[in-house]
């Protein structure tokens, strides 16, 4: 008889993690070591779950680096113990996070699935316990004797994502993420359909975890009315090593001599700069208008069409490495977890 599969749930904050006080009415922290008992529907599954917090969840909109090593570090530490992860997280800043430690995360060969909910796991109408149960689901698939999943995605509202493609587009519907340039993975109906073509077969070697980070990154995004001063202003703020541009349509901005300048000193002081398309879909086609051309000659990295926060975890990821900047430019339009096209 096979061994039930076994599953780390990892509460590190957010709103799926509260239930209402039935005295005050007001929302406290739920107790995960009583997971069972609150959620029923688990002891349905198959799989043998674990539950472990952070000492002191938080709120996603806090989270930092350290946060990012603290969550890499507990799934490196029980990586060989458990067959998949699934991480709670608040829904503001879990596309930053998910993101983030999918490059952290070298060699994955176990699913990460990162998901929360809108509203609270007591709320009569929550959508944190379909969230929830799919998502253990999921991380339990198997294809023979490997996972199915083997990397990190984001479950949401019946949609299992590459965590890296998803973006939050929508703080109030329960389908608050989208990825826009990537299909879902997976879509949760009467049964789980599996769009095979898009999942990542990875070679079995041995995990490795990152744990340098490197958060001296700015986003600037372009707009119309911006200026000579407050540009310089940002691109020169002290002790920064990266820029996310936040461009025009495929990759376009300003053609003034003072942008370009500004855009050429930068890139000379050993600044990395990569552009990528404020649009929500879409990718940077640098070149393809004469508004971008000028961005290609100056030596722009060109993000193709990574989102904005898949572009600061790969940032983040690559700026303690300390890397030659044509190298650089070289690795971060590599697709590396299959952020990018």
């Amino acid at each position: 008889m096979n061994e039930p599969t076994k599953i780390l749930l990892i509460y590190t904050g957010g709103t799926i993690g509260m239930i209402k006080d039935p005295v005050t009415n007001s929302l406290k922290a739920f107790n995960f070591d009583q997971l069972l008992s609150n959620i029923p529907e688990l002891k349905l599954l198959s799989h043998e779950i674990h539950t472990l917090s952070f000492e002191d969840p938080k709120d996603s909109s806090d989270f930092n680096c350290e946060d990012y090593i603290n969550l890499a570090t507990i799934i490196e530490t029980n990586y060989e113990i458990y067959d998949g992860f699934v991480v709670l997280h608040g829904s503001d800043t879990m596309s930053y996070t998910a993101s983030a430690i999918s490059f952290m995360l070298e060699n994955l060969t176990k699913p990460v699935i990162f998901t929360g909910s809108q509203l609270p796991i007591g709320d009569l109408r929550t959508d944190a316990k379909e969230n929830l149960i799919t998502s253990i689901q999921i991380a339990g698939l198997k294809n023979e004797t490997k996972s199915l999943i083997q990397e990190v995605g984001l479950y949401f509202e019946y949609k299992l994502y590459r965590a890296n493609r998803t973006t939050k587009i929508n703080a109030e519907h329960f389908e608050a993420f989208a990825s826009l340039n990537f299909p879902a993975m997976i879509e949760s109906g009467v049964n789980l359909n599996i769009n095979y073509s898009c999942l990542i077969h990875s070679k079995a070697r041995k995990l490795k975890v990152h744990k340098q980070l490197d958060n001296n990154i700015i986003i600037i995004k372009v707009f119309p009315g911006l200026n000579e001063a407050t540009f310089s202003h940002l691109i020169n703020t002290p002790n920064i090593k990266g820029i996310i541009l936040e461009t025009f349509g495929s990759g376009n901005t300003k053609t003034e001599d003072w942008f370009l300048d500004t855009i050429r000193k930068a890139i000379r002081k050993g600044i990395h700069i990569v552009n990528i398309t404020q649009c929500s879909g879409g990718s940077v086609e640098m070149g393809k208008y004469a508004t971008s051309k000028h961005l290609l000659e100056a030596g722009i990295i060109d993000g193709k069409d990574m989102t904005t926060e898949a572009a600061v975890g790969k940032m983040m990821f690559l700026l303690p490495k300390k890397l030659d900047k044509n190298v650089f430019k070289t690795i971060f339009e590599t697709s590396l977890r299959g952020e990018m096209k």
